[in-house]
């Protein structure tokens, strides 16, 4: 095994392989935690999903997932490429992870972001300075709404999502 390409993640202090959006998505997490003051402990990485497609399941993780109060704010997915390339699966992601939709859909590359309304599938923002702040979540937090997915639209979602999450599975 080569051990050059062996980090230890900012959040978990977990060995990873440092392939592919790994780099981004560190310099993501000390981002959130040193300038966006949210705790280590706000942060869940690689939040396991699991979609069917055909009658099969598929597994796969959405990178970041961030808390407040209890409930998930933010899905981000940490990318290597084009930010905008991402958006939608991100998007039908944090719309099936969770029994609600959580309320943002995060693409980034760790320099620029493209914030998504997962409930209307807008555009909420751009760039890093549109991350909410922790402290800005916790005034958003009471404004949201955590609605379930409609059921007769899960289908499309995990298909989509299954769609732009392929190139995932031979990493």
């Amino acid at each position: 095994m080569n051990f050059d390409y062996i980090i230890t993640d900012y959040i978990t202090g977990k060995a990873v392989r440092n392939v592919g959006p790994e780099a981004s998505r560190q310099t993501f997490e000390k981002f959130l935690v040193e300038e966006k003051g949210y705790d280590k402990k706000d942060i869940q990485v690689d939040e396991e999903l699991i979609v069917q497609f055909k009658g099969e399941d598929y597994v796969s993780a959405i990178d970041l997932i961030v808390y407040c109060k209890d409930k998930a704010l933010m899905a981000i997915t940490c990318v290597a490429g084009s930010i905008g390339s991402y958006e939608r699966e991100i998007l039908s992601g944090a719309r099936l992870i969770y029994d609600y939709q959580i309320p943002f859909a995060v693409s980034t590359d760790a320099r620029d972001a493209m914030i998504l309304d997962t409930l209307s599938g807008k555009y909420a923002g751009q760039g890093l300075d549109a991350i909410p702040s922790k402290e800005k979540a916790l005034e958003l937090v009471q404004s949201l709404k955590f609605i379930p997915l409609d059921e007769n639209r899960k289908e499309r979602e995990m298909i989509i999502y299954r769609s732009f999450n392929l190139e995932k599975i031979n990493i």
